[in-house]
């Protein structure tokens, strides 16, 4: 069971999460603190006590907007240690995932906070946990990462994203091309974007049969939404819709030969 540490300096908020987490059966104790400086002094007691102390922390659910030090800042002091506790962040801004997983964070989620996605991140949790107590074994291969949500079956393939709590459904014929960041991908609509939590190269082995090729090691794009093709001075880019993007070298003359057969077909 699982010893957790909620920070957030907005109260109704920490109440709210710490009501949530302390009816997980899976939760042994969740404690609150209000402020970065608190949650650090209360993490340190946690630290010297070791593992198996009383004051021990197994996970921080931490808020990035916070009066002083952030939770970002936080999180960065914390991997100085040998042995932290987990993060996973909870928070009502999209734009920080990026970061946030460049820090080892085991889960983003996004407030409002839903019963049932806090109880993902804390399985997700409670996996890394057991895993990391576990010894592990040369003999077996290794676990194969964790498959990307379907939609309900039925109708155009749809991909889940999520934002404010709220998880929808975005088509992927909707989809004119995809941006790597990090270990995340920005998915791009001729309505706007969405960050999901797959690799580019995970999408573009997965979309290759829908029409999507990869132009850079940072960009993925629906081969019927390339309105226009440029070289200049050497430099290739494609037009898809207002955005203007570059095509390296080692993938211009593939899209050139695509964009051809695609055109005569």
């Amino acid at each position: 069971m699982l010893r957790v540490l909620a920070v957030d300096d907005e109260k109704p908020a920490l109440e709210e999460l710490l009501y949530l987490l302390r009816a997980d059966s899976r939760i042994r104790s969740a404690e609150g603190a209000t402020d970065a400086t608190e949650a650090l002094r209360r993490i340190g007691r946690a630290l010297e006590a070791g593992p198996d102390g009383e004051e021990a922390i197994d996970v921080v659910f931490l808020d990035i907007h916070m009066a002083g030090l952030t939770g970002l800042d936080v999180a960065r002091l914390l991997a100085g240690f040998a042995r932290p506790p987990l993060i996973v962040f909870v928070t009502a801004h999209e734009g920080f995932a990026v970061q946030a997983f460049d820090l080892k964070a085991v889960d983003y989620v996004l407030k409002p906070v839903r019963r049932e996605r806090l109880a993902e991140a804390v399985r997700r949790v409670r996996d890394l946990v057991v895993a990391l107590g576990e010894p592990q074994r040369t003999d077996q291969p290794a676990p194969a990462p964790e498959a990307a949500p379907q939609a309900p079956a039925g109708g155009a393939e749809q991909i889940p994203v999520e934002l404010g709590g709220v998880t929808r459904f975005v088509p992927v014929d909707d989809i004119t091309y995809v941006e790597a960041q990090g270990d995340y991908a920005r998915l791009h609509t001729a309505a706007g974007s969405h960050l999901v939590r797959i690799p580019l190269s995970a999408l573009e082995e997965r979309w290759a049969s829908r029409g999507f090729v990869r132009i850079h090691r940072s960009h993925l794009v629906a081969l019927g939404r390339i309105d226009e093709l440029r070289l200049d001075a050497g430099a290739t880019t494609v037009r898809v819709g207002d955005a203007e993007l570059a095509v390296s070298r080692r993938h211009a003359r593939q899209l050139r030969d695509l964009l051809l057969r695609h055109a005569r077909g």
